[in-house]
């Protein structure tokens, strides 16, 4: 697996000095100082956003501090969770992070929940100013509403619920998988960053080449696709999907005009089992005359049928290049896969932090459709 980072060369860093020199601005005043913490699942990208904080501080020739508390969460022998904050918080502004799905562990998405959750509480009864979740994949985001004719709860309601009572007022997300989770949360922010950006940067070798085509593997990715394909001057199509049972899918019709068409992007915000993309490809290869085959992920959840189904999708049906982000912490047997690209989100995510620490909009990071 190749990795990159992503550059946003347009961004505005923010810095004490910075602010100091905006004198005929009305500033807002910080929210305290920084800390970036990290549950043990976390840790791995957290490490790699306080290094990026810390270059671009250097870069815009600043003396401002970042305070990093690494491991915060352990497991007592009965299983509990607890948490020990090593140094003193009051006062701080702390973004904590935690990949909720850690398949590089035996740390199952309950159990990183629930060190999330009294992470936040930690700091906020010693006296944290704010606590920022930073959940890149926000798990239980699929459970938004009762599957039809079933009886079930809206589970994304009851963690947001939880979050909002452990402490957390405010939630950082990457490309969560239902908008309508913002609602969950009540009055406290949640940004939900767009992977518009990203895709943009990574396939504009591809903008208005007449032979390429993007497709959404099902409605719900159709307005993304829509923006995509206007930033890129690309056309679209849209595959037609339903499930008959969990975890199974079956594509009827992918509608769009394939003429002239040789290459097909497919870009998701998740891949889980691999079905859905496995019958969306086989159905561009055999009924549209695709030649070559990339596909744009969000989230890898690293789960072992969707290698399979990646490395015979690559053998036999076209596909040149898988790009995902590391989300979620990837396993060795996804890194070992020479077709997969991965994204760095730290640049994203230092920049994110320090617009919302500056009170400053987080949109201005990302692209925004004219």
């Amino acid at each position: 697996m190749l990795s990159q980072k992503l550059t946003l060369d347009h961004s505005i860093f923010f810095t004490p000095e910075k602010i100091a020199r905006e004198q005929k601005e009305k500033i807002e005043p910080a929210r305290g100082k920084l800390l970036i913490a990290s549950c043990r699942s976390g840790a791995y990208l957290a490490e790699k956003v306080v290094k990026e904080y810390k270059q671009l501080l250097s870069q815009n020739n600043s003396k401002g501090e970042v305070l990093y508390l690494s491991d915060i969460d352990r497991n007592f022998k009965d299983s509990e969770t607890g948490v020990t904050l090593e140094k003193h918080v009051s006062g701080y502004d702390v973004f904590l992070f935690q990949a909720l799905l850690d398949p590089t562990s035996n740390r199952g998405v309950d159990q990183n929940y629930m060190a999330l959750l009294i992470g936040a509480r930690a700091f906020k009864e010693h006296g944290a100013n704010h606590v920022t979740a930073v959940a890149p994949y926000l798990a239980y985001a699929r459970q938004d509403r009762p599957t039809t004719f079933k009886r079930e709860p809206t589970t994304a309601k009851l963690m947001a619920d939880l979050a909002i009572e452990a402490g957390i007022d405010r939630i950082v997300a990457w490309d969560v998988h239902s908008g309508q989770s913002r609602g969950f949360y009540g009055n406290i922010p949640v940004n939900m960053l767009d992977s518009l950006t990203l895709f943009i940067k990574l396939l504009k070798k591809f903008r208005r080449k007449e032979n390429v085509i993007l497709v959404a593997p099902d409605a719900g990715a159709a307005k993304h696709i829509t923006l995509l394909g206007q930033a890129l001057d690309l056309k679209c199509a849209i595959a037609s999907k339903h499930r008959p049972k969990p975890e199974e899918a079956i594509i009827e019709e992918i509608i769009g005009d394939f003429k002239n068409k040789t290459t097909a992007i497919i870009i998701d915000d998740m891949i889980s089992s691999g079905d859905t993309i496995y019958e969306v490809v086989k159905k561009l290869i055999e009924k549209k005359g695709i030649d070559e085959i990339y596909l744009g992920i969000s989230h890898n959840l690293c789960i072992p049928v969707a290698k399979l189904k990646l490395e015979e999708m690559h053998k036999i049906h076209h596909l040149q290049k898988v790009y995902i982000t590391n989300s979620i912490p990837q396993t060795e047997a996804f890194h070992n896969l020479n077709f997969i690209q991965e994204i760095c989100l730290s640049e994203i995510l230092a920049r994110t932090i320090n617009r919302i620490h500056y009170n400053k909009s987080v949109s201005e990071v990302f692209y925004k459709p004219k």
